[in-house]
């Protein structure tokens, strides 16, 4: 069996994610996929400015991914978990965003990143 390594954070929606229609703006859901993904690395220890620049590495985003599946709207209670897919040569993060009250899926996500020695950016 496969150990599956996640984090997750639980949110309310707030006022000023909404549009006027009261529905979360669409690129509030990468606000809400990085939470999550803090969480798994600081989880694993893993703190985003912990050092590893000045070891002549950085890891920027090269690729990301949402699918839209039922909205958020305002005060909707939700949970964000963020999945270790990869962590080799880059770091692959599967990100899922449930609603509370009745466990609706209403976005699932990725995101890659790369391993890039400084300075040469390669």
């Amino acid at each position: 069996m496969e150990h599956t390594i996640s984090a997750s954070v639980q949110k309310k929606v707030p006022f000023y994610d909404v549009d006027m229609m009261r529905i979360v703006w669409n690129g509030h859901y990468w606000k809400y996929f990085e939470e999550a993904r803090q969480a798994l690395f600081t989880q694993k220890g893993l703190a985003s400015f912990d050092g590893r620049e000045e070891k002549g590495w950085v890891f920027p985003v090269i690729r990301s991914e949402v699918k839209f599946i039922y909205p958020l709207r305002l005060d909707d209670e939700f949970v964000c978990t963020a999945i270790l897919r990869e962590a080799r040569v880059k770091i692959i993060v599967d990100f899922e965003i449930t609603r509370v009250a009745d466990g609706k899926v209403c976005a699932r996500g990725s995101s890659e990143q790369a391993a890039v020695k400084l300075p040469e950016m390669e």
